[in-house]
């Protein structure tokens, strides 16, 4: 678990912010130790008390992010915040625990008073990111989490150790001289003109261009092959169908066009690739609004359910107690300390239902924003590769035609 805490002030720009809706949920689950019951005016109480002192960072905030593969249970988040307390000495001081749930992961935000009420002096918090840390690499080997490599070796940390990433280039696959021979051959027998061998050469992906002897054929990827080779054809036969080679362009200004041509054929698919990522993107965007307004919808629902059950509950039990004189002698002969007792047995055993309830839901909807996660992150990836292998093929085609040539 992730701990950065600091001592801050700006009670209100704070509490605005563990506020935001810009998190799937906020949850506040804890003030303790305030007069007041809203967030902000807890911890604008934190600030009225400073004014009695010389502290302006009279806060202490920490932020607790677990692995984002693990669901961590509220208990856990509970005695972490306890052995922090421990070891900063912030025990019993006011404090205001929030939860915040995003994109499937749970962590939370905790706010400590550092005024010391009884003494009006502020709490010296010495060396506390160092305790911070010592308590983030107990937590993961106490939970056997995957701990990241900052905390094996402090110089993993530095991204000034790290390495680039290599980029393996994507491979042009060629094809068979035979096949290659096969397709000359074939135009040749099939065309009857130079502008029909012109165009059965094009179908496949070639064009003519004038070499320094004869006629010669131009790929996508800038190869130069001899048309009378290729297609075992005499040179005179092919000047009597395709008239004088110095009609044709020349190699250079052929490449040149496939260049073009080309860039502007990928660039297509890049731009049409963009824009089916922006159309899931958007779908997406859709899907996780509906999931999380049913989300909220959800758990508004169990809380107002339990509110009234609570309400409901409560009336039978006090109905137990008896009015007058009958109440006078179950008082004196013990009944009422009985009910009194069921009463409280029964109101615990409410209040860990109630929370039951809660954190069932809570780990559902998890685990529904984590799928949907994940389903966003594996099309990314998809596109991401797609990307870069139309990035790599760019690259190919400009190193392959702009590099010096030579007529087979």
């Amino acid at each position: 678990m992730i701990l950065v805490g600091n001592s801050r002030g700006g009670a209100r720009e704070l509490a605005a912010h563990l506020l935001k809706d810009e998190n799937d949920h906020v949850e506040i689950h804890e003030l303790r130790g305030f007069a007041s019951e809203g967030l902000k005016d807890a911890l604008s109480e934190i600030q009225a008390i400073s004014k009695g002192t010389q502290c302006r960072q009279f806060m202490f905030a920490l932020s607790m992010n677990p692995p984002e593969e693990e669901t961590v249970s509220i208990e856990v988040f509970e005695s972490a915040i306890e052995q922090i307390e421990l070891r900063l000495g912030l025990v019993d001081q006011p404090r205001a625990i929030v939860f915040h749930e995003k994109e499937g992961r749970r962590h939370a935000h905790v706010v400590w008073s550092r005024i010391k009420a009884d003494e009006m002096k502020a709490i010296h918090l010495p060396y506390f990111k160092r305790k911070l840390n010592s308590i983030a690499r107990d937590l993961y080997l106490e939970h056997d989490w995957q701990m990241p490599d900052g905390f094996r070796d402090p110089s993993l940390s530095n991204p000034l150790n790290f390495t680039h990433a290599e980029w393996q280039q994507a491979k042009r696959s060629y094809i068979d001289p035979r096949e290659i021979k096969q397709v000359f051959q074939k135009a040749w027998e099939r065309s009857d003109s130079k502008a029909a061998f012109i165009a059965a050469l094009e179908d496949k992906g070639y064009r003519l261009a004038r070499g320094r002897k004869s006629f010669v054929a131009v790929d996508v990827h800038g190869e130069i092959y001899s048309v009378a080779r290729q297609a075992k054809v005499k040179v005179r036969d092919l000047k009597a169908r395709l008239g004088d080679p110095n009609d044709l362009p020349s190699i250079e200004s052929v490449q040149a066009e496939y260049k073009a041509d080309m860039a502007q054929k990928l660039g297509a698919f890049q731009r049409d690739l963009i824009a089916q990522s922006s159309r899931h993107a958007y779908d997406f965007k859709k899907r996780h609004t509906a999931l999380i307004d049913r989300q909220r919808e959800e758990r508004l629902r169990l809380s107002e359910n339990q509110k009234t059950r609570w309400i409901q509950e409560t009336k039978r039990r006090q109905s137990r107690f008896r009015n007058g004189l009958k109440g006078l002698w179950d008082r004196l002969r013990g009944e009422h300390g009985r009910i009194a007792k069921q009463n409280t047995e029964e109101a615990a055993y409410a209040l860990n239902r109630d929370h039951r309830e809660k954190a069932d839901l809570s780990k559902r909807h998890l685990s529904e924003k984590r799928s949907l996660k994940a389903q966003v992150q594996t099309l990314r990836e998809e596109y991401a590769e797609q990307h870069r292998t139309l990035s790599q093929d760019i690259e190919h085609l400009r190193a392959r035609l702009s590099s010096p040539t030579l007529e087979p």
